[in-house]
């Protein structure tokens, strides 16, 4: 009999962020449900693997021997599920009682729908965006303006609503929608992947819900340190280039980068007089945003690892 639901957890060298989602999962299943849990490690060298199955637990194991990005390593997991839903899940989310029930109703409640986002919480338990509309140039015009939170973030209200796209932390797919689209596009690494499959079931007429009644946690892990978060700033702003690119014209991508560069900008000068405020950080997704080919991504810096393993070998 096939499962209903699949989690489908995707760690990179997070040992123990994925035992406390694993954790999370164990506490808040709902009963009677019918499902299975996959997790796929991304070439760890942390011990994860072995930590996993330390757990003695019924947990389909996927095992790379060299790392690739989110959309493929998410792609492979809805691939290889058998649930009706899949339930995406990084390595450091935890979800929160009744999150699978409110998202599962989501989507049984309306069958035109293909995703359900929850309402994600830092490690503080705060409420954080997670759900926006599409990026363009009025999107990043509201940025620039410094309107974004009230024109762009549509993570608000207390009743599920319909939104153009969710962040893939804590996020319920339909699978046979992702898997009529082509699932998620491998040339977005990290970063935006999850909106280019929100955008693609847009068009071929699925809907995105965002469901505030389901919470989870997702730890924040991003480094204010520009030596350790570099690679990211550099992998986020490509991958939203390539986004502007592909779905829409070369002139409406110019001037995103322009805008998006404008407000970093303004950010990196407002930030050299206010405490607690990374200057140098908004400084380089300024630079970024403006040149999005420059630097070295976190793709960039995976292939690097696989070449050097391959000359090693040889």
């Amino acid at each position: 009999m096939e499962p209903t639901l699949s989690y489908c957890v995707v760690n990179t060298n997070g040992r123990e962020f994925l035992l406390a989602c694993l954790e999370a999962i164990e506490r808040t299943v709902p009963a009677d449900l019918e499902r299975e849990v996959l997790v796929l490690d991304n070439a760890s060298d942390d011990g994860s693997v072995d930590a996993v199955r330390a757990l003695g637990r019924d947990i389909r194991l996927i095992e790379l021997d060299r790392r690739t990005g989110k959309a493929t390593n998410d792609s492979t997991l809805l691939r290889e599920a058998r649930g009706r839903y899949c339930l995406l899940l990084n390595e450091d989310s935890e979800l929160r009682p009744g999150a699978v029930e409110a998202l599962i109703e989501a989507l049984e409640a309306d069958p035109t729908a293909a995703v359900a986002g929850a309402q994600l919480l830092d490690s503080e338990g705060r409420e954080v965006p997670c759900a926006w509309r599409f990026p363009g140039v009025g999107t990043a015009l509201a940025g620039a303006l410094f309107l974004h939170r009230w024109l762009t973030v549509q993570s608000k209200g207390s009743e599920t609503r319909r939104v153009d796209w969710v962040q893939s932390s804590a996020m319920l797919v339909r699978r046979e929608a992702a898997a009529g689209v082509g699932y998620l596009d491998s040339d977005f690494f990290v970063y935006y992947d999850e909106c280019d499959l929100c955008k693609r079931l847009a068009d071929a007429g699925w809907r995105t819900l965002y469901v505030p009644g389901a919470r989870a946690v997702h730890h924040d892990q991003l480094a204010t340190d520009l030596g350790a978060g570099l690679p990211r700033i550099v992998e986020f702003h490509r991958n939203r280039d390539l986004y502007m690119r592909k779905h829409s014209s070369a002139p409406a991508a110019f001037a995103v980068r322009l805008l998006t560069a404008w407000a970093y900008a303004v950010r990196a000068l407002a930030a050299l007089f206010l405490p607690r405020h990374p200057a140098g950080v908004y400084l380089a997704h300024a630079r970024q945003a403006l040149r999005p080919g420059r630097g070295e991504s976190l793709r960039d810096i995976a292939q690097r690892s696989v070449s050097s393993s391959a000359a090693s070998a040889s």
